[in-house]
């Protein structure tokens, strides 16, 4: 491949700066010896539907897109697919002919790095506990039913949103509880996950007592700065399978560069550690 026929993606938001998907592309371009180049470009609200417009126009295949345009960017592509539908997001935009196609990658990525990470969980073994009820949480919350989960437990500091996430979604499966319950919807479940930024870095901790939480269930923390949060310090002491938030992201990332770059990558043990050293 020439240079002339370099092919151009990257990841859109407002702010960009701290975006680790250059860095995650960047391994992968290198590692299949691609003609490429994946770009962080700030783009703020007001500048979104002249960006997608134009992409082809600019040379760039497709991007990832992350805050605050995920919602705004399904009304800008000329189709999307059933999953960004279900979510009410996308995070990956590529082209499909002359059309601009609108996906979203994240509950792809939160299930298959769960699966990949624990042989302990499975779909049928019971209730899932779910913390939080933003863009994230959609995401895990659909995923999670698609694969056949019995019953998912949302809970959100506001309850009137984890209803309003409830109602979009229509599955008689999920069940809303009060924040101050989220310590006894613990019991008999067989996953937890927190998909708030309570425990990230320079926020404030998750108060969760995991007292009544069984000792083979699983606990996922979307968060990945630091890597081991206070829930999942928690969580490994006590005996449970506990998993971080940075295998989603990396998971996530792998559908869109397929698309744009023709190549399907793999999530394995080197790119890993190197986007770790980005983090430490």
């Amino acid at each position: 491949m020439t240079k002339k026929n370099k092919i151009i993606a990257g990841v859109i938001g407002d702010p960009i700066s701290h975006s680790l998907s250059p860095r995650l592309h960047a391994y992968w371009l290198d590692k299949y010896n691609i003609n490429g180049e994946y770009n962080a470009y700030h783009v703020s609200p007001d500048e979104l539907p002249i960006f997608i417009k134009l992409l082809r126009d600019n040379g760039i295949s497709g991007v990832n897109i992350t805050l605050p345009h995920k919602e705004e960017a399904l009304k800008l592509v000329d189709q999307i697919d059933e999953r960004a539908k279900k979510i009410g997001a996308v995070n990956t935009i590529y082209f499909e002919k002359n059309k601009i196609i609108g996906s979203n990658t994240d509950g792809i990525g939160f299930l298959t790095h769960l699966k990949q990470t624990t042989k302990k969980w499975k779909a049928e073994n019971g209730p899932a506990v779910i913390i939080g009820a933003g863009g994230a949480a959609r995401a895990v919350l659909v995923s999670l039913l698609e694969d056949g989960v019995p019953e998912t437990r949302l809970i959100n500091r506001t309850k009137e949103r984890a209803e309003r996430l409830a109602n979009d979604i229509g599955d008689d499966r999920i069940c809303i509880l009060d924040w101050d319950d989220r310590a006894d919807a613990l019991k008999n479940t067989a996953l937890l996950v927190n998909v708030t930024t309570l425990g990230m870095t320079g926020q404030r901790p998750l108060e969760l007592s995991l007292e009544n939480l069984p000792v083979d269930a699983c606990v996922y923390d979307i968060v990945y700065s630091p890597l081991e949060t206070d829930l999942l310090k928690k969580a490994r002491i006590r005996g449970n399978d506990n998993i971080d938030g940075l295998g989603m992201r990396l998971h996530q990332a792998a559908p869109g560069f397929s698309k744009w770059f023709g190549t399907d990558p793999v999530v394995d043990k080197g790119l890993n550690e190197f986007m770790l050293k980005a983090l430490s």
